[in-house]
């Protein structure tokens, strides 16, 4: 969504004595001249994982061309609180943009954000150009790139079929606390967990070496099924959720 002309909204300054991941450290005041595309993300929330192929795209497309791309690691799971599992998971994801990690939530506070993942482009001036709450709009923020930075190209292919411009999807059913049983309407079945161990999803073993958001069940479109979560010893489960699914023909 195109932020307001007349709002003249000011990007918020990166809190001092942050760590970061794959950079010494930033300061917003010093992106001048330059536009930044700011993610909040959590690595254990799935809908947070499900954008990442399209932040690190873009990364590679414009960075050369200027573009400043800043993921803000705000944990909101006990399991993605961990320092060296937020550094780990970067690594492991192939994340090659600098990553803040905002543990006492100062960067969240200052944007006043409500959810993941909720990203913000600010243009050569830092001021607000465009943004966008949850998955999707990846096309509009991508011209938005491209229009600030006066370049012309066709976007990034959707990655999943849900993701298509303008496509209407079924409601999921809500994320569930703990190690959550029962009917379910989604596309797809992920649970956050941590530890070491395994788990069964409708009796398929599941080995869990780090914490995360696992993939239980998956569906080709959006279905109506029944979930039956075992957790092994070992193994803490805090969430169960819920990703959408393109409704069948």
């Amino acid at each position: 969504m195109r932020a307001p002309a007349e709002a003249e909204i000011l990007a918020p300054s990166f809190p001092g004595m942050s760590r970061w991941v794959n950079v010494a450290m930033l300061r917003m005041d010093k992106q001048l001249g330059r536009p930044v595309l700011v993610e909040f993300w959590d690595f254990c929330r799935v809908n947070s994982l499900r954008t990442l192929p399209y932040m690190q795209e873009w990364h590679e497309r414009y960075a050369d061309a200027g573009l400043r791309v800043v993921g803000i690691h705000t944990p909101g799971f006990e399991a993605s609180r961990d320092v060296d599992a937020v550094k780990a998971a970067v690594a492991r994801l192939e994340i090659s943009y600098p990553v803040l990690i905002d543990n006492e939530l100062k960067a969240w506070d200052a944007y006043g954000i409500e959810g993941w993942p909720s990203r913000y482009l600010w243009n050569q001036e830092s001021r607000l150009f465009e943004f966008h709450f949850g998955e999707g709009g990846y096309a509009e923020t991508e011209l938005a790139i491209q229009e600030l930075l006066g370049i012309e190209r066709e976007p990034v292919a959707p990655v999943r079929p849900e993701d298509e411009p303008g496509i209407l999807l079924p409601a999921q059913t809500a994320d569930q606390p703990g190690a959550w049983s029962g009917p379910y309407e989604a596309g797809g079945v992920w649970a956050v967990l941590s530890g070491s161990g395994s788990v069964r999803a409708n009796g398929e073993p599941i080995e869990v070496t780090h914490p995360g958001c696992y993939p239980l069940v998956e569906h080709p479109h959006h279905t109506t099924g029944v979930l039956e979560l075992e957790v092994g010893d070992g193994v803490v489960c805090e969430a169960v959720c819920f990703t959408p699914g393109v409704a069948p023909a």
